[in-house]
């Protein structure tokens, strides 16, 4: 079957089998390998894009059920020249990930809260990240990161 959206402002064109998930598409067909899967049953977030504006999983999404949406990956938050979104400097700042395996899920999860939350209390940013595992860095750092983007972004 033929779908078409949009990833990282580009327009993607292409057959699919109806079986195949969002993840295994990104990854795999457009070679965009900053979305991780680590379970590949929505448990561990590491597959986390925006979709139309939300975080999903996108390891439990066909990509057929995407058809016509906008996605956003990691490799889409950098700006024009470069740089890194605010969130991903801040992870870089304040030590926010260690082996970085669960990091693209935890920074997708990240830019879709304060999207729709700029004031999130600290509370909310561990209740939006509780859907994300980290087995390495004990949360602290993560949540700290978090706190510094909402600041920047709020400059």
């Amino acid at each position: 079957m033929k779908v078409e959206l949009k990833v990282n402002g580009q327009a993607v064109s292409a057959e699919v089998e109806p079986n195949v998930l969002l993840a295994q598409f990104i990854r795999g067909q457009l070679r965009l390998t900053g979305t991780h899967v680590g379970c590949d049953t929505a448990q561990c977030g590491a597959c986390t894009v925006i979709a139309n504006g939300r975080s999903i999983k996108s390891c439990n999404v066909l990509v057929a059920q995407m058809q016509g949406a906008e996605i956003t990956t990691i490799e889409g938050l950098a700006n024009g020249d470069g740089g890194l979104h605010p969130v991903q400097a801040a992870f870089k700042e304040c030590h926010g990930l260690q082996c970085g395996y669960c990091t693209p899920g935890m920074v997708m999860s990240a830019v879709d809260l304060l999207a729709r939350h700029p004031q999130a209390s600290e509370a909310e940013i561990c209740e939006q990240l509780g859907g994300n595992l980290c087995r390495c860095t004990g949360y602290h750092n993560i949540v700290r990161a978090v706190q510094t983007a909402q600041k920047t972004l709020a400059a």
